[in-house]
């Protein structure tokens, strides 16, 4: 009885050891086998996904050229520039019947205005009528803007006809009665051994003798703002025409994105924005300065584009785009890491990019010497967004749009 609870204790003993070692050796073989075969099918999918990109930094060429520049950290944005949602009180006029109205003139109670989709419009009432057409159909894609043309800069000249800019085309004096367009300047012709790539603003004497304009650079076309922003090209020139003797002169150049423009009342200097360093030049155009350039504004909190006279002495100007203090602004991150901006553009198109620019529009008014005397916001374009100048008229403020699908107005006595 013992020796056979003994015996079925040894066999039950026995087949334990064993089974005890088999499985653990089994365990340690399957288990590096497994990890050898993970690590190689994870090392394999990173380089599958890694190559794509290897490609693009090595091989494909970046369609930028970015210069390194520096700019001084944002003014805190308080006093003057303290945050509100002023422009948020105005009203959106003509709502998805108009695409892109840059910038605006007035001839009485009658707004002008030039179209994404090449067109000089009149506003009366609530009606929209087409004054020119200053390029040639189709319209409405990228491909085709160069043809059908983008008027951008606005102005009334003495004997009533408007003075227009187009990015494209030149410039152009057109009756608004009749709606004959009489090029002045063409657009694309080589001036100074560079080309007219981007006429932007344009501005007239009291006389309509002189045309003072902006052409923002002679590498890239309005349709490729966003590249000439990041390349930062110092290819921007100031440019005036004669319209007595049809003399084109050359005033200032390697301007980075020189912009908007407005004569002072002297007509001895006029006031450019130039977008890329955040700031207004001052160029001299007449008198014993001629020639010469000083800064009227450095640092500003966002990046100017149109400025346009003030009722009370003034210049408004429209910003689309802010550099935060306290924030981040990405502007300011990459104007000395080139290296980021190449490897950004290998990667999206300008489309998708715009996409990822916080919308944030201000305008400001600034006096002489610089001085901001008031600025309205509204923090993510919620109402007026992508603002691209301010024409004050009859107490309101009609902001004009590089993009957005209508003008927004804002009653200055209601803030």
């Amino acid at each position: 009885m013992n020796e056979t609870e003994g015996l079925r204790f040894r066999r039950v003993h026995r087949p334990q050891v064993i089974t005890d070692e088999l499985p653990e050796n089994r365990s340690k073989g399957s288990g590096t086998y497994s990890g050898k075969v993970f690590k190689v099918t994870l090392i394999s999918l990173g380089c599958f996904l890694l190559l794509p990109l290897l490609v693009i930094i090595l091989i494909i060429e970046s369609p930028i050229h970015p210069e390194v520049f520096s700019l001084k950290e944002p003014p805190q944005m308080k006093g003057c520039w303290e945050p509100n949602l002023k422009l948020r009180d105005a009203q959106r006029l003509f709502e998805d019947q108009i695409t892109g109205p840059e910038s605006i003139a007035n001839i009485g109670d009658v707004l002008y205005a030039g179209t994404a989709d090449g067109k000089i419009v009149k506003l009366v009432g609530r009606r929209i009528v087409t004054v020119a057409r200053l390029g040639k159909l189709p319209c409405g894609s990228k491909e085709e803007e160069s043809s059908c043309g983008r008027p951008l800069g606005i102005r009334v000249g003495p004997n009533g006809t408007l003075f227009v800019a187009d990015a494209y085309l030149g410039l152009f004096e057109v009756n608004p009665t009749t709606g004959e367009a009489t090029r002045l300047v063409s657009g694309g012709q080589v001036v100074a051994g560079r080309k007219l790539s981007f006429i932007n603003d344009v501005a007239v004497t009291q006389d309509g003798k002189k045309l003072y304009f902006t052409d923002s650079s002679s590498r890239w076309q309005r349709r490729d703002y966003l590249q000439l922003i990041m390349e930062a090209t110092a290819d921007g020139r100031v440019l005036e025409y004669d319209t007595e003797t049809r003399e084109l002169t050359v005033l200032m150049e390697n301007l980075r994105f020189p912009n908007g423009i407005q004569l002072l009342p002297d007509e001895e200097s006029v006031l450019v924005a130039e977008t890329t360093m955040a700031r207004i030049r001052r160029v001299h155009v007449a008198g014993l300065n001629k020639g010469g350039m000083d800064t009227f504004i450095d640092n500003l909190p966002g990046f100017p584009d149109n400025i346009r006279p003030s009722s009370s002495g003034g210049y408004w100007v429209a910003m689309s785009a802010v550099r935060p203090n306290p924030g981040f602004s990405m502007l300011d991150f990459l104007s000395q890491r080139p290296w980021i901006k190449k490897f950004i553009f290998k990667l999206f198109s300008q489309e998708v990019l715009m996409k990822f620019v916080p919308r944030y529009s201000l305008v400001a008014e600034l006096h002489d010497g610089g001085v901001c005397t008031r600025s309205f916001h509204d923090p993510g374009g919620l109402v007026a967004a992508y603002v691209s100048e301010a024409h004050e008229h009859a107490g309101s403020l009609y902001l004009g749009s590089f993009r957005s699908p209508y003008i927004a107005k804002l009653d200055l006595r209601g803030i």
